[in-house]
């Protein structure tokens, strides 16, 4: 071989080492970066190039895979009764993916590893390829009920069972149908920026990823701990409360809902009753921060809890001065909790002080109907001693029995419930949201525990309180729920 022959040989195989390396960066380094690329629109088409798995609600698919037969894409999404199962299902969009389609979009568009052996059964055997089944444990009665009871409200309600922590319901008011944006044109286009520059903010999840002043809701856990740590042995304890009482360091005096209300060393359960703002106050500035931070954190506050959607966490600051931790005892100030987080925490007290895990997916399924994965129930915390437990159980049927809770009495059940009316913006000058939280239990031992958040701009100020725009709405849903 004559020498310009063998530098063109040599040079034609450094080119094939290089481009041997190039392809091996590309596919082995770069695979990953290169596929999640914004720009790669070849995940997108093979998303929807065949049908995408369901989420389940009651045994029945609350979402559907179209056939659209486009040029790039075959399958679009839609949902059955998208607004009431939004807030369950999430969506998976051109635009956005988020909640449960986001979470489980490896089952759901058949990608997951765990789903290998099937894909690959199913190639060798021409079937098309099939996304697997999300299972969810909403009870789609429960949902149902409380949809309709949210009606035109704005607010949120979700319920859970105290004894496995699934979540049976789970509504966002107002709410949007995941469809209307789910297709590759104009319409969806418009929709999508439409619900973005909505003031109601419709996308929010409001069970979830909204907090809010929880009110006198709170008073639950002001209770608790000043049972937790021996202030008081029993409900009928009186309290030490002053009328008026002036907040710890200053010159305000804080002022009860009702000039009719006898809260003046009023006993807890008298307190608890008529909601007396100044008997949970001074209780908590008594007890400090530290415990009733200690207690709150007990019922999930300032924790991240994954449903697996995660929700935002809940506040009870551990900054405050004395006249601040007094005002966040009773659920204002800096006190911040979701709707799931209220629910927890009368579920705690339904559940004899163990409070456990809320989930939302029971299990996970191939096509085939195997199940890839199954939820294994476990406890958050032991919220508080089950004698005490038994304390604020019976705090919360008086409320329901004898106080401001009594639109939600349920003949035949037994029910323990807290109001709460809670005032925000600068100097409280928004119009307050109302709040209803509670637990339902029947004769055959079955149980749920409801939150309810309404902040409905439409209602005049002095109209707004949890017994009467809250209650009725969490009696419907435990009535769903107990079969009343």
């Amino acid at each position: 071989m004559n020498k310009p022959i063998r530098r063109v040989s040599i040079f034609c195989l450094v080119l094939i080492l290089a481009l041997m390396v190039r392809t091996n960066w590309v596919q082995g380094v770069q695979a990953e970066s290169w596929a999640t690329d914004k720009n790669n629109k070849r995940q997108l088409y093979d998303r929807y190039a065949h049908p995408r798995g369901n989420i389940i609600a009651s045994g029945q698919p609350v979402t559907k895979s179209d056939f659209v037969n486009g040029l790039r894409f075959k399958y679009q999404r839609s949902w059955v009764d998208g607004p009431m199962w939004a807030p369950v299902t999430g969506y998976a969009t051109q635009f956005q993916s988020v909640g449960l389609e986001a979470l489980e979009d490896g089952i759901l568009s058949g990608s997951d590893d765990r789903l290998f052996f099937r894909n690959t059964l199913d190639m060798l055997t021409g079937e098309p390829k099939r996304g697997g089944d999300v299972v969810t444990t909403i009870n789609a009665k429960v949902q149902k009920a409380a949809w309709d009871a949210m009606g035109n409200k704005k607010g949120a309600v979700v319920a859970i069972d105290p004894k496995t922590g699934a979540i049976l319901a789970m509504v966002s008011t107002p709410s949007f149908d995941p469809g209307s944006f789910a297709g590759f044109d104009g319409a969806s286009t418009k929709a999508w920026n439409d619900l973005n520059a909505d003031p109601n903010k419709p996308l929010d999840n409001r069970a979830l990823k909204r907090t809010y002043p929880p009110g006198s809701t709170f008073k639950l856990v002001t209770a608790t701990a000043a049972f937790e740590n021996g202030m008081f042995q029993g409900i009928d304890d009186p309290t030490t409360t002053p009328e008026p009482y002036v907040l710890p360091g200053t010159t305000t005096q804080l002022k009860n809902e009702s000039p009719q209300e006898q809260c003046e060393n009023a006993t807890v359960k008298s307190g608890m009753d008529q909601s007396c703002n100044t008997v949970f106050a001074k209780i908590g500035a008594d007890l400090g921060k530290e415990k009733m931070r200690a207690q709150a954190e007990k019922f999930g506050f300032n924790s991240t809890i994954d449903t697996p959607v995660r929700s935002e966490k809940s506040v009870f600051p551990d900054s405050a001065s004395l006249d601040g931790t007094a005002q966040d005892s009773i659920g204002q100030h800096d006190t911040r909790a979701t709707p799931l987080q209220m629910a927890m925490v009368s579920a705690a007290i339904c559940n004899n002080g163990s409070l456990m895990q809320p989930y939302l997916v029971d299990q996970e399924r191939s096509a085939s109907l195997t199940t890839i994965s199954k939820h294994t129930e476990k406890q958050f915390s032991q919220a508080m001693s089950p004698s005490t437990a038994q304390k604020m159980q019976d705090l919360m049927v008086s409320v329901v029995e004898n106080g401001t809770g009594k639109n939600a009495r349920i003949p035949g059940l037994q029910v323990g419930g807290k109001t709460g009316t809670a005032q925000h913006g600068e100097d409280n000058a928004g119009l307050p949201f109302a709040w209803f939280t509670s637990w339902a239990k029947g004769a055959d031992g079955q149980s749920v525990a409801v939150a309810v958040v309404v902040e409905d701009g439409s209602q005049n100020r002095d109209g707004i309180s949890g017994g009467r725009l809250a209650a009725p709405i969490a009696k419907a849903v435990m009535q769903a729920a107990l079969g009343k």
